[in-house]
């Protein structure tokens, strides 16, 4: 055999090597969001990436929080992370952000967590509202039509003029270009440093957007499957689109199936829906109407349910609004119980518990974590969380998140003997 024929052997050989690599990174990601066996685990927050665009005080989170945070989710039998993020926090410090953005690929690496970054917004931006977090400064500045301080929640004005506008496309920074377009170079970005990570699992295109009219529904579905579009070059895992705000069952936007499954993109391929449940979705008749509008809204796309936040809270009336009420609002181990168990039958892809934080909250149970002293320590809910998802699914450390692990301290070993890169160590 001549020396060409044999690296002639060789080059075939490497690319079918290089192909079938390939492949099963993409079938990896694909298998996971079929897997008969749900991904469980938090809501996180981080520190730069959180915060508000003019936010000079915010409180410090503690020293080795994002390392920390994973070591201890996944030492408490969850293999799973929803991450949150918000734009505006970019725009406000990029570099912060996006340090903030790798170390928790790192760290899931290291702890066999896998993990959805996810675009949050919470009454738009804060541009609209001084407790608000979303949408960056540079989209509202150079309009008059979006008054700062209007109000960024779903009954506002300021905020249904701004999202009429994000739905119509006509968005738009200084120099002309659209919203959409920007967003999804946003996004890129995050895909682009972290898709190669063996902890990331997928992205979510943008938590709760707001529906304020009926034609809003079939916008939402065209906003949805351009930004799917442009991360499908770049990435094969999983794309998350999110359920709407407000979801009111007697509301004139006309809540149902129908106008749900509108909002998915148009290439359903390796898609989650995710959805909020914050009550046993069949403890009454009201939330099992809600829960159920959700299932069939699976059923009519074929996309599967992430649970992407859970708690249980008790909402009362002010003023003739219903509002959560934080002394009121409670998680018992019977209550855990019953949503996990109803989500369990019901065999939805995957959950995350609303939350993990290091920064103090009003509702006791929406925070798995205290910061007091300056070190993260465990609340009761943790405890409550860990035995629940024990109980209803066994135990999270199944054996592909155990191999990751497993997997990357080996590829962490070669690299420290100083032989190895990290893509040779990882070949």
């Amino acid at each position: 055999m001549t020396l060409a024929s044999s690296a002639m052997i060789l080059t075939f050989l490497l690319a079918i090597v290089f192909i079938s690599a390939t492949s099963l990174g993409s079938y990896a990601s694909a298998s996971e969001l079929n897997s008969s066996r749900p991904i469980n685990g938090v809501v996180m927050k981080g520190a730069f990436v959180t915060m508000k665009q003019n936010d000079n005080g915010s409180l410090s989170a503690p020293q080795d929080y994002i390392e920390d945070s994973l070591k201890k989710i996944s030492g408490a039998g969850l293999n799973h992370v929803r991450f949150v993020f918000y734009w505006e926090a970019y725009e406000r410090d990029p570099e912060a952000f996006m340090k903030e953005i790798q170390s928790v690929a790192n760290a899931a690496d290291k702890y066999g967590v896998k993990i959805i970054y996810d675009n949050h917004q919470w009454h738009t931006s804060s541009w609209l509202e001084i407790k608000a977090t979303g949408f960056p400064y540079s989209l509202f500045q150079d309009n008059p039509k979006y008054s700062r301080g209007g109000g960024g929640n779903t009954q506002d004005k300021a905020a249904k003029v701004f999202w009429a506008d994000w739905w119509n496309r006509s968005v738009k920074d200084k120099q002309g270009k659209d919203g959409w377009t920007l967003m999804a170079d946003f996004l890129k970005k995050i895909v682009l440093a972290v898709d190669n990570h063996s902890s990331t699992l997928g992205y979510e295109i943008l938590s709760e957007p707001h529906v304020d009219k009926i034609n809003q529904w079939s916008k939402i579905g065209k906003f949805n499957s351009f930004i799917t579009k442009e991360l499908r070059n770049i990435t094969s895992k999983t794309i998350v689109y999110s359920m709407n705000v407000p979801v009111d069952l007697n509301s004139p936007i006309n809540i149902s199936p129908k106008n749900l499954a509108k909002m998915a993109p148009s290439n359903k391929e390796n898609i989650a829906f995710k959805v909020s449940v914050y009550a046993v979705p069949h403890g009454d008749g009201y939330q099992e109407k809600r829960f159920n509008l959700f299932l069939k809204t699976s059923d009519k796309t074929g996309v599967p349910l992430y649970i992407g936040e859970w708690n249980n809270v008790v909402r009362t009336k002010e003023g003739g609004i219903t509002k959560l009420n934080p002394d009121k609002s409670e998680l018992t181990k019977t209550d855990a119980k019953q949503i996990l168990g109803a989500l369990k039958k019901a065999g939805v892809w995957g959950t995350a518990f609303w939350r993990w934080d290091y920064q103090p909250v009003d509702t006791d149970s929406f925070n798995l974590v205290s910061n007091k002293t300056g070190k993260l320590v465990p609340t009761k809910y943790l405890g409550i969380l860990k035995d629940t998802v024990k109980t209803i699914y066994g135990s999270s450390g199944d054996t592909s998140t155990s191999n990751d692990g497993k997997e990357n301290n080996l590829i962490n070993e070669l690299v420290n003997t100083g032989k190895f890169t990290e893509a040779e160590a990882k070949e």
